[in-house]
């Protein structure tokens, strides 16, 4: 089966699943949203990501191709366990969840007559919902997939399918790997900005003007801290191990810093600080 010949069905018609509705419809056969409330159902399809939107996610995954749960993780939890076993025999199941090892071991429990692939597109907003959706969401992003053992090349060849005509590159990575990883670059860079704001929101407490004076450096650092909380509850207590780890390397380099400045030991201090500088603009030269 090709792309173009499948029915996808999106269960989530929120920021990702809206988003991936828009790209898909019009080129896939047919493109149907699983949606929770009975407003959301006229609501999906006024906005054109969908053919059709319904409530009824059991009924639209026995006759799906291919169901992408654009989810927040627990809830793919869930769903997997719920919808799973109702997709029709040689029927794809791919998440589009933010933490991987979970998932893909819930995965491995599906029926040996359902196919499974996680994945995680490298993208969003900080506004959560169909309104904040758009075409083109996932151009030139990465797209991480995390096959399982038993997962055909058949379905590994239509889920790349759809990442190339979304415009993304596939990434393929071992679900545990992965989870590493976004602790580094997601996770922890999350909590990292949700302190920073808090220290700000201390010390105006004692002097407001400091909002008075801030300007592009702490919006840029603190930008991601104003995400969508319940989204990022979940990833963090699914990805609870690496996320620590993280943290505990991140506050061990932070001492490092603190006691060059504590000690004005300024050559040490350059040192360090250059060589920070100088493997930030290696990484930004590389993706520019």
């Amino acid at each position: 089966m090709n792309l173009a010949d499948a029915h996808i069905a999106i269960v989530g018609m929120g920021l990702m699943g809206a988003s991936l509705g828009y790209d898909l419809q019009g080129y896939c056969r047919r493109v149907t949203g699983v949606v929770r409330r009975p407003e959301a159902v006229e609501e999906a399809v006024l906005a054109g990501c969908v053919n059709d939107a319904t409530l009824d996610a059991r009924a639209t995954v026995a006759e799906a191709d291919l169901v992408v749960l654009a989810t927040p993780v627990r809830t793919v939890l869930r769903q997997i366990a719920e919808l799973g076993p109702h997709l029709r025999p040689g029927g794809i199941l791919l998440d589009m969840g933010s933490t991987k090892g979970q998932i893909c071991g819930a995965m491995a429990g599906l029926p040996d007559h359902v196919q499974g692939m996680g994945g995680h597109p490298m993208c969003g907003k900080e506004q959560a919902g169909i309104s904040a959706a758009e075409a083109g969401l996932y151009k030139n992003c990465t797209f991480v997939l995390c096959p399982l053992p038993r997962t055909t090349v058949e379905t590994q060849t239509l889920v790349n399918e759809l990442v190339q005509f979304i415009g993304a590159q596939a990434l393929v990575v071992e679900p545990e790997r992965h989870d590493r990883l976004v602790a580094a670059i997601s996770h922890l860079p999350y909590l990292t900005a949700c302190a920073l704001v808090a220290h700000v929101v201390a010390v105006a407490e004692e002097d407001a003007v400091v909002w008075d004076v801030a300007a592009s450096g702490f919006r840029d650092s603190s930008r991601v801290a104003a995400s969508d909380v319940r989204m990022l509850m979940d990833i963090l207590l699914t990805n609870r191990k690496a996320v620590l780890d993280a943290i505990e390397d991140y506050q061990g380099r932070l001492a490092v810093l603190h006691d060059r400045l504590e000690n004005a030991d300024e050559a040490e201090l350059g040192i360090l600080l250059g060589e920070i500088a100088g493997a930030r603009r290696g990484w930004r030269l590389h993706y520019s």
